[in-house]
């Protein structure tokens, strides 16, 4: 198995993106990895590997410049050339913490869209109380979806769950403003219709407050609501963590109460880290394209390599493109 890896995206390239790679060639052995980046910056993290290739490129693209316009332009920008290993059968699948707009539009100029998908969804595995996580798309791909788009991703998501996070019987759920069956626009009331149809686990509704609770192990929405959702999350997490250790600073008492539970709020904070999951999927595309985030460290790309490596391992491409074939052909027949 052959990954292609820009190593030149993120804020912690190529260092982060190198060392998360030299970690995963040690645990797997059947693994090559091709970075591709600017040679002479990879160099010095890089330690002897035959596992490991470079691909040389001093162009890359950046997180300020329009992303169509860049993977048009820059043709022998970092990312655009790892689409391109995918795309010409030298890598089974890649992975990039750079311009997720760029990376999108890379992956299908480059990978190409998977028959039968309309819209790939951005997805990435998001932290619950119970620390076994949910599944969440779209978050960004699409702003503007229709319900055959949502039914889409429940199927792609349903998939990939049992696929690659071992889960016999997925349950998924529509985002909405309420449970009950009914509520919502006409894109939700529309995707509820389709989705109790389809050959998954569906058990209807549910709301973003029960999300970290476990509700749903997928969880569907469109793009603008799903990156809403996500920035939300994010941002609280963030704010709450900054909220407890202005808390703990205030005084002595407080501080020797820290220094008690350091450790506890250590794996608190891992618990909450959705990086320990790997990265975001871009979902529907014709090979495993992951979107890691962008300030990812070496041990979030490592584990971003795993997600791609259990994707091609376990053929969820080929899976979500046989299942959406046999439900457009029940479609179809009714």
């Amino acid at each position: 198995m052959r990954l292609a890896i820009d190593a030149m995206g993120g804020d912690n390239a190529p260092e982060a993106i190198v060392k998360g790679a030299m970690e995963a060639v040690s645990s797997m052995k059947n693994l090559e990895i091709t970075l591709i980046g600017d040679e002479e910056k990879i160099t010095p993290y890089l330690k002897d590997s035959k596992q490991i290739s470079v691909i040389h490129t001093t162009e890359a693209i950046t997180a300020e410049e329009e992303p169509v316009r860049a993977v048009r332009r820059k043709k022998q920008a970092s990312m655009v050339l790892m689409t391109k290993e995918v795309k010409e059968g030298r890598a089974d699948g890649c992975i990039s913490a750079g311009n997720t707009g760029a990376l999108m539009s890379a992956g299908l100029f480059g990978v190409g869209r998977l028959k039968g998908v309309e819209r790939p969804a951005l997805s990435p595995t998001l932290p619950t109380e119970d620390g076994k996580g949910f599944l969440m798309l779209d978050v960004g791909a699409n702003v503007d979806a229709k319900a055959t788009h949502l039914l889409q991703y429940a199927i792609i998501g349903s998939i990939y769950s049992n696929k690659v996070r071992g889960l016999a019987s997925p349950r998924v759920g529509l985002l909405n403003v309420g449970t009950e069956d009914g509520k919502g626009s006409e894109l939700t009331k529309k995707a509820f219709e389709l989705m109790s149809e389809a050959p998954i686990n569906f058990i209807g509704n549910v709301e973003s407050r029960d999300l970290l609770n476990g509700v749903a192990d997928v969880v569907v929405t469109d793009g603008f609501t799903g990156n809403v959702a996500l920035k939300t999350i994010e941002g609280t997490a963030l704010t709450m963590f900054s909220m407890i250790k202005s808390t703990f600073m205030k005084n002595l008492k407080s501080k020797l109460a820290a220094a008690l539970v350091k450790n506890d709020l250590k794996q608190l904070k891992n618990q909450l880290d959705y990086s320990e999951y790997g990265g975001a999927g871009l979902f529907g595309l014709a090979a495993p394209v992951i979107k890691a985030h962008g300030s990812s460290n070496g041990r979030a790309i490592y584990n971003a390599i795993k997600q791609a490596c259990h994707m091609v391992e376990q053929d969820v491409t080929s899976t979500i493109e046989t299942t959406l074939k046999e439900v457009e052909k029940v479609g179809g027949e009714e």
